[in-house]
C-alpha cells in the first residue's frame, strides 16, 4: 500500500468527510479500527476510531436484503424459497411422466438459479425427503439415520400426483424474468394448499432467521375447512420422526414459543431399553453419540448400545446390572438428546418484506389465497367456455343460414365482413358478447368438407353441453367457499390415507437432573478438619453422589452450608452432619437442641431445608459467640424421637433430669429461635426412644395423560401412602407386582390395574390356559411383595381375560354358537366359585363349553373391614393426645404438636 492509500478518510458522494454517527436512513455507521488503516491524521493513530459508511453500508444492506428475500426465508404466497420454486418449475418443464435424473433437473434449474449445482441438489433432496411433492427413485437418504442421499447422477425424480394437483396452473401464474433475462420464471407458484406448514421451513438470513415446524397433512386440511366454515381451530406440529411432543408452550409458532420433543423409550426387559421413535432435529447417529457422551461423563451407566434401525427406528440400550430401567429412562431424557427443545419462529416473506406471524395466521392467509386461486381458475374456465359457446353458436348459424354461398359476390375482405355483420344482425341478441373480426375470420376459414358434413343435431348437443358446463362453473363461482371446501376434502380423500399424525402429543413433567443422575462417585468427609470431597478416600465415607449434586453440611458452631460436590473442599471444622442435598425434599426434618452463646440458655427446634443459596453460611443459632449445637438428628420421614436432658449440678437446681419429646415441637423455619429447653448448663443429652413419623400420609395421584405419579393433585387419586404402603400393578400379560410409589416410576402400556395395595384383599382372575385350552377362575393373595410374578400359565397362547380386586367380583360368560344353537349367558360369583388359593395354583375350570367372551360386571355390595391402626401410629389421632397438647396441620400436611 502506498503512502496516499494509508491515510484514508471515508467520504460521501460529494467528497465530504463523514462524521455523523447515524446515516440518512437511520442505520448506525460501521466503525473500523485504525488497525485496518482507516484513521485521521493523528500522532497516535491506534487511539483513533473512524466511522465508515458509503459502500460498506450500501453493500451490506444489499447483501442482507438479498439473503433475506432471495435465499433463506420462504414466501407466504406459496411457501417456497426461491431455489425450491425454481426446482419445481424446472421439473414441470421437463415433465413427461417419466423419471428424470436429478443431475439433469439440477442442470436445468441452473438456468433460473444463479448458484452452484450443489446447493440446488441439496435443496431438492430436502424437498424429496418431505414426501409430498416429489416422486423419488433411488437412494434419497434417511432422515432417521442421517444417511445422505446418493449422488445426483444416480437418483431420479418426477413430480408427484399431489404436486400436479396443487402446484401448477400456468394461466393464473404471475411470471417474471430469470436472473439473466433469457427466460420466464414464476414469481410465485399458484399453490392451492398450506404447503409451508406441511413441509416446515428453516433458514438463517442476515439479522433474522425462520423456523416453521412441519404440521400434519390431514389436520391442515381439516383446519382450512374450519376456517372456511368460520369455526375455531388449533394447530400443533407433527414431525416425520414421530416421537412425543409437549406443545403446551407452542405459542402458535411465534417467537418465544417452545416445543419439547422426546424419543419414545420403552422397557424391553429388566436389563434392556428400546428406542423406537426419535425427536425431531435428531437422528439415530447423533442420539447414540449423546448417550455415549453421557455415559463417558458418568451421568448414566450403559453396558452396550445396538442400532438396528432400518425402515423403522430400533436402538437397544443394554443396562448394567443393578441399574433401574425407570430411572434410566428419566436420565436419558435429562442428559442426552432423547429430549430436545425446539424454538419455533414464524418468519415469512410477504409484500417483499419479512413478516413475523403465527401458524394460525399463515393458514388463514394460505386458505384465503386458495379461495382466490380457485376463483381465478373458474373465471378463466368460464371465459373459455363462453368463447367456445360463442363460436359454436356462430358456426351453427353461419352454416344453417348458408351465409357461405354468397362469398363469391364479395371481392374484398371488407365488403365480405360487412355482409356477414349484416347477416348476423338478427341473431345478435343470442350471443354472450359482440362479434368481432377475429370471429368472422375463423368462420371464413372453415373447410368446405366440414360445412357439407355439418350435423345440426350434434351441434345443438355440443352447445347444450357447453351451456351445462357454464352453468356449473357459474354455480361454483357463486358458491366459491363450498367449492373450496370440496376441493380440500377431495385432496384429503385422495392423498390423506397413510398421512395420519405420527407425533404423540403429551404434557411432560420436568425431570430434575439431580434425582436421575447416576451416583457413581463416592463422597468422603474429614469432620474434624472440615474437608469434604470425592478425593478424600482415606477419610470417612458418606455415600454415593454425582458431580452435579449439592451437599448439605451442619457444623458444631451452628452454621449450615450447602455447596457443590468437589474433589476436595474446606467448609469448616467440626462437622456434625453431611448428606447429599435435595432442595425439594420437605419430608426430611432436622431436630436440633442448641446453646445460645457460651453461657446462654438452650433451645429446641425442628425445621426442614429448601430454597437456599449455594456456599452461603446460614446460622441455626442466634449468632452469639460461643453458640453450639448440643443435639442433632436428620430424619428422612419426619421422625420425632424422645431424649433425656441431664443438667449439671449448679446452685439450687433440683430437677436435673427430664425427658423431651420432639413430637411436641412445632416444625418451623430454620431461622426460628425455637422453644426454651433450660437456662441452666446441660451436661448430657441421651436418646431415650426412637420416634415415629409426625408427617401425615402423602396423597398420591396418577396422571393418565403422562402416565406418571404425582403429588400435585393431577389425575386419579390412588390414596394416602405411609412409608411402607405399596401400589399394586397388574398387566394384561398376567404379570403383577407391588412397588413403593416413587414419582419417577414408569408404567408399561399394557397396565390394567393400578391401585393402593391391600395385602388382605384377594385378586380374582379369569384366564385362558393355552396348554389345556380351557378357561379357569382363580383367587389369590400376593405372596411376595418384592418380586414380580405371573399368575397365569406361561404357555404362548395363554391369555388373561379379566382381573378384579373387588371383594365380591361378578363376571358374565357369553358362549359361542354351536351348530346354530346359542347357550344362555352365565353369571359367575367369583367369591363363591373358588376359594382363595396360592398365586401359582391353576384354579377351577370355568366351563367346558366354547366361550365367545368374558365380561366383568358390577361387584356385589360388600362392607370392607376397617383397617387396623398400628399402635405406633395412634399418636396422629386427636383422641390420643392429652388435653395440654394441641395439634396443628401445616401446608404440607405435616402434623405438628406443641405444649400449651
Amino acid at each position: 500500500m502506498n503512502e496516499d492509500e494509508e491515510n484514508i478518510v471515508p467520504e460521501d458522494e460529494n467528497n465530504e468527510p463523514l462524521n455523523e454517527s447515524t446515516n440518512e436512513e437511520g442505520f448506525d455507521d460501521i466503525h473500523v479500527s485504525s488497525g485496518h488503516h482507516f484513521y485521521e491524521n493523528n500522532e497516535n493513530p491506534e487511539d483513533t476510531i473512524t466511522k465508515v459508511t458509503g459502500m460498506y453500508k450500501d453493500w451490506f444492506l444489499d447483501y442482507a436484503s438479498y439473503v433475506i428475500l432471495e435465499r433463506a426465508v420462504p414466501a407466504i404466497e406459496d411457501g417456497f424459497k426461491p431455489v425450491q420454486r425454481r426446482i419445481m418449475h424446472s421439473m414441470k418443464e421437463l415433465d413427461d411422466g417419466r423419471y428424470n435424473k436429478v443431475a439433469n433437473i439440477v442442470g436445468h434449474t441452473m438456468q433460473y438459479h444463479p448458484h452452484g449445482d450443489a446447493s440446488i441438489g441439496d435443496a431438492m433432496v430436502q424437498i424429496g425427503q418431505k414426501d409430498l411433492l416429489i416422486d423419488m427413485q433411488g437412494n434419497w437418504g434417511n432422515i432417521l439415520t442421517g444417511d445422505s442421499a446418493a449422488a445426483s447422477r444416480y437418483i431420479e425424480a418426477r413430480i408427484s400426483k399431489l404436486g400436479h394437483d396443487i402446484l401448477f396452473s400456468p394461466k393464473i401464474t404471475e411470471w417474471g424474468t430469470s436472473y439473466d433475462g433469457r427466460r420466464a420464471e414464476p414469481i410465485n407458484l399458484p399453490v392451492k394448499f398450506p404447503l409451508l406448514l406441511a413441509q416446515g421451513a428453516e433458514g438463517i438470513a442476515v439479522g433474522l432467521s425462520t423456523k416453521v415446524l412441519p404440521h400434519n397433512f390431514n389436520e391442515l386440511i381439516d383446519s382450512s375447512i374450519k376456517i372456511l366454515k368460520g369455526k375455531p381451530f388449533t394447530l400443533y406440529p407433527d414431525f416425520p420422526t414421530a416421537g412425543i411432543a409437549d406443545v403446551s408452550n407452542y405459542n402458535d409458532g411465534l417467537r418465544g414459543g417452545r416445543v419439547r420433543v422426546r424419543a419414545k423409550i420403552s422397557q424391553l426387559d429388566k436389563q434392556t431399553l428400546v428406542i423406537t421413535q426419535i425427536p425431531f432435529s435428531t437422528n439415530t447417529s447423533t442420539l447414540i453419540d449423546s448417550i455415549l457422551k453421557a455415559n463417558e461423563k458418568g451421568k448414566i451407566k450403559v453396558k452396550k448400545i445396538e442400532d438396528n434401525t432400518a425402515a423403522e427406528v430400533e436402538i437397544l440400550i443394554h443396562l448394567t446390572p443393578g441399574v433401574s430401567p425407570d430411572k434410566m429412562i428419566d436420565a436419558l431424557y435429562a442428559f442426552t438428546a432423547c429430549e430436545t427443545s425446539i424454538a419455533p419462529l414464524g418468519c415469512v416473506i410477504g409484500d417483499n418484506k419479512p413478516m413475523f406471524i403465527g401458524v394460525s395466521e399463515m393458514l388463514k392467509i394460505s386458505t384465503n389465497r386458495t379461495v382466490q386461486l380457485l376463483k381465478r381458475e373458474l373465471e378463466i374456465q368460464l371465459d373459455e367456455l363462453e368463447n367456445k359457446w360463442h363460436f359454436s353458436t356462430l358456426e351453427k348459424i353461419f352454416i344453417r343460414e348458408e351465409m357461405y354461398i354468397d362469398f363469391k359476390l364479395y371481392s374484398d375482405r371488407e365488403s365480405l365482413y360487412q355482409y356477414l355483420y349484416k347477416s348476423f344482425e338478427p341473431f345478435k341478441k343470442d350471443f354472450v358478447r359482440e362479434i368481432n373480426d377475429d370471429d368472422l375470420q375463423k368462420l371464413t376459414q372453415i373447410p368446405m368438407i366440414r360445412i357439407t358434413r355439418f350435423d345440426s343435431d350434434k351441434a345443438d348437443d355440443a352447445i347444450a353441453k357447453l351451456e351445462a358446463d357454464m352453468e356449473k362453473v357459474k354455480h361454483d363461482l357463486d358458491n366459491i367457499i363450498d367449492f373450496t371446501i370440496a376441493f380440500f376434502q377431495n385432496l384429503k380423500d385422495k392423498y390423506g390415507k397413510g398421512r395420519e399424525r405420527q407425533t404423540e402429543l403429551r404434557s411432560f413433567e420436568n425431570i430434575e437432573a439431580t434425582k436421575v443422575v447416576l451416583r457413581n462417585t463416592k463422597l468422603y468427609v474429614n469432620k474434624e478438619e472440615g474437608f469434604l470431597g470425592t478425593g478424600l478416600k482415606k477419610d470417612e465415607y458418606v455415600g454415593e453422589c454425582s458431580d452435579i449434586d449439592d451437599v448439605i453440611v451442619f457444623l458444631r458452631d451452628g452454621r449450615m452450608i450447602i455447596t457443590k460436590v468437589d474433589e476436595k473442599k474446606f467448609v469448616g471444622k467440626d462437622i456434625i452432619h453431611i448428606a447429599v442435598f435435595d432442595k425439594n425434599d420437605k419430608r426430611t426434618i432436622y431436630n436440633v437442641i442448641y446453646r445460645d452463646g457460651k453461657n446462654g440458655a438452650s433451645f429446641v427446634k425442628r425445621f426442614n431445608v429448601s430454597g437456599v443459596t449455594r456456599d452461603k453460611d446460614y446460622h441455626l443459632t442466634q449468632e452469639k459467640p460461643g453458640s453450639q449445637i448440643l443435639y442433632f438428628t436428620a430424619n428422612p420421614n419426619g421422625e420425632a424421637e424422645t431424649v433425656t436432658i441431664l443438667l449439671r449440678q449448679v446452685g439450687s437446681v433440683k430437677k436435673l433430669k427430664w425427658d423431651l419429646d420432639f413430637s411436641e415441637i412445632l416444625i418451623k423455619g430454620r431461622s426460628s429461635k425455637g422453644n426454651t429447653v433450660t437456662k441452666y448448663p446441660i451436661k448430657k443429652i441421651e436418646l431415650k426412644e426412637k420416634g415415629i413419623s409426625t408427617l401425615r400420609p402423602r396423597k398420591v395421584w396418577f396422571d393418565d395423560t403422562v402416565q406418571r405419579l404425582n403429588v400435585d393433585g393431577r389425575g386419579e387419586l390412588l390414596g394416602e401412602f405411609r412409608p411402607n404402603d405399596r401400589l399394586l400393578i397388574v398387566n394384561q400379560s398376567g404379570k403383577l407386582k407391588t412397588i413403593i410409589p416413587e414419582l419417577t416410576t414408569h408404567f408399561d402400556e399394557d397396565m390394567i390395574v393400578l391401585e393402593k395395595w391391600n395385602p388382605k384383599k384377594p385378586i380374582s382372575a379369569i384366564y385362558y390356559d393355552g396348554e389345556k385350552e380351557r378357561y379357569y377362575v382363580k383367587r389369590f393373595l400376593v405372596e411376595n411383595e418384592n418380586k414380580e410374578e405371573i399368575f397365569i400359565s406361561e404357555h404362548a397362547k395363554s391369555q388373561l381375560e379379566i382381573v378384579s380386586t373387588d371383594w365380591k367380583p361378578m363376571a358374565e360368560v357369553v358362549f359361542a354358537k354351536v351348530k346354530g344353537e346359542q347357550k344362555e349367558t352365565m353369571q359367575v360369583n367369583m367369591e363363591e366359585f373358588i376359594a382363595v388359593k396360592g398365586i401359582k395354583a391353576l384354579g377351577n375350570q370355568l366351563t367346558t363349553d366354547k366361550v365367545k367372551q368374558v365380561n366383568l360386571l358390577e361387584p356385589l355390595p360388600y362392607e370392607e373391614p376397617a383397617p387396623e391402626i398400628p399402635e405406633e401410629m395412634e399418636v396422629e389421632g386427636e383422641d390420643n393426645v392429652s388435653e395440654d397438647i394441641k395439634t396443628d396441620l401445616d401446608d404440607d400436611g405435616q402434623i405438628t404438636l406443641s405444649l400449651d
